[in-house]
């Protein structure tokens, strides 16, 4: 089926614009046409009044009153334009003329039986006298009782109004043309630029955003962009979905780097302590009944079995963690979760002095005691790894109306610049900078975050020759 109305915006618009300018056109010439007709029909029924009046004069002069012998033409020809007709009845005995290029000749008798069937009213009526055509005819009756009517032809007014017709018609239907041809022109004109921003959004579907990096996608121009138009509206709008797309898949590239350098990573730290255990499997094979090789090799398995427990623990808890799996939760008393910890630390290490701030009342929040723990441990543990002897470790606790701050402070060398952005990503380790390498694997910081984050707070560090702080925040 054929559709009525076209499917692009620009031809809808022009079809408006068009059809709206043939609206009032066809407005316009029927207003026209109706006042012309009616001016033109009034004039005439003047002129039907004046001829009525000589006439009406001519007959009151005959020595009779209008009564002429019926043989004779009736004395109406005076003053009377071509096309006048004049008729006279009294009773049922009737006699009219009608005056034509300088003569005069009488009325037919159906005509004459059309006039004599009028009203005498003083009203003007358009009647239709068989071979005469359409006339304006006014009916008088005198006091004696003679009916005189008078009459002119509409066929001047008729031709008139259908000149009028002609040339209206004609002119609609060029202003129609002329207004579809400028229409046209202005429409996808002012369209372009809604063209130029659809150019935009095809030529961006036309980009490879399935993986690997986005960078520098098409953006609709600025001069398109302005809100005070509808289009600008449009390209800012597509600009700034734009933004975010171009941004979510900056975030998912960076997401899909992230797993694949921690898969790598945790491949890595695997692969180690898994190595250590088959060569020194192999040594036992090799040495036979050793005893000594024996325990050796023992010893070493059971240290590397540990290690990759702890990480193989580790790397569950973040996976739980980036799940969004509800850790447990309770009332936990914070201060004691912090002196436990700083307590097990100076035990384990004291090559380092650790000292505690402490408000005097108990301060508690919701959350899980065993998490929470292992992040302040976590943070200990980093302290003691990367600070030498006889650095000073100070653990504080404050609490506020709306939130606990937890903060592990050390007077040791500090993180390296080019590190600190870093430090609480996955598999970073600290540099010889913070003095001796150890054994971690680089997920204490990050699990710190982790934890901390599962319970709605954040972490944050600053660091700098002589003083590195980590800053634990809680929601009470």
């Amino acid at each position: 089926m054929p559709r009525l109305v076209p499917a692009t915006l620009t031809g809808r618009l022009i079809v408006t614009a068009v059809s709206l300018v043939a609206v009032v056109g066809l407005g316009v010439s029927a207003l026209a046409t109706l006042t012309m007709r009616s001016y033109l029909t009034d004039r005439l029924d003047s002129q039907l009044h004046d001829s009525l009046d000589r006439s009406t004069r001519e007959l009151d002069r005959l020595p009779d009153g209008p009564r002429p012998p019926a043989s004779e033409p009736l004395p109406v020809a005076v003053g009377q334009g071509e096309g006048t007709l004049t008729a006279v009845f009294l009773g049922s005995a009737g006699r009219g003329d009608l005056v034509g290029d300088g003569t005069q000749e009488a009325l037919s008798t159906d005509v004459l039986g059309v006039l004599a069937d009028l009203p005498a009213d003083d009203e003007v009526r358009t009647v239709d006298l068989h071979e005469l055509g359409t006339y304006r005819v006014l009916a008088l009756r005198s006091p004696e009782g003679v009916l005189v009517v008078g009459g002119l032809p509409t066929d001047e007014v008729d031709e008139t109004m259908t000149s009028m017709l002609v040339w209206e018609a004609c002119l609609t239907l060029a202003g129609t043309l002329v207004a579809a041809g400028v229409a046209r022109v202005v429409v996808r004109r002012q369209l372009r630029p809604l063209h130029e921003v659809a150019g935009t959004a095809h030529e961006v579907s036309r980009l490879p955003l399935s993986s690997g990096a986005v960078v520098g996608t098409p953006r609709v121009r600025a001069d398109l962009t302005d809100p005070a138009t509808e289009v600008g509206r449009v390209g800012e709008a597509l600009n700034a979905m734009l933004e975010h797309v171009e941004l979510s898949l900056e975030a998912r590239h960076q997401s899909e780097q992230q797993v694949r350098q921690f898969v790598a990573d945790a491949s890595h730290e695997l692969r180690t302590p898994l190595a250590t255990i088959a060569g020194y499997t192999e040594l036992v094979r090799r040495s036979g009944q050793d005893p000594d090789v024996v325990r050796q090799a023992l010893a070493k398995v059971e240290t590397e079995s540990a290690r990759m427990s702890s990480l193989v623990s580790d790397l569950l808890l973040l996976a739980r963690l980036d799940s969004g799996r509800p850790l447990d939760r309770a009332s936990v008393d914070l201060t004691q979760v912090v002196l436990e910890a700083v307590a097990d630390r100076q035990v384990v290490d004291p090559d380092r002095r650790w000292s505690l701030e402490l408000p005097d009342d108990a301060v508690e929040v919701s959350g899980d005691a065993g998490r929470l723990h292992e992040a302040v441990t976590n943070l200990l543990t980093n302290a003691s790894r990367h600070t030498p002897e006889g650095t000073t470790v100070t653990t504080s606790l404050r609490s506020a109306r709306t939130r606990v701050t937890v903060t592990v402070r050390d007077d040791g060398p500090g993180i390296d610049a080019a590190l600190l952005p870093h430090v609480f990503d996955r598999f970073t380790r600290g540099d010889s900078s913070r003095t001796r390498a150890s054994g971690g694997a680089g997920l204490g910081t990050s699990l710190v975050k982790a934890i901390v984050e599962a319970h709605g707070g954040e972490v944050a560090v600053r660091s700098g020759p002589g003083e590195t702080a980590f800053t634990l925040t809680l929601p009470v």
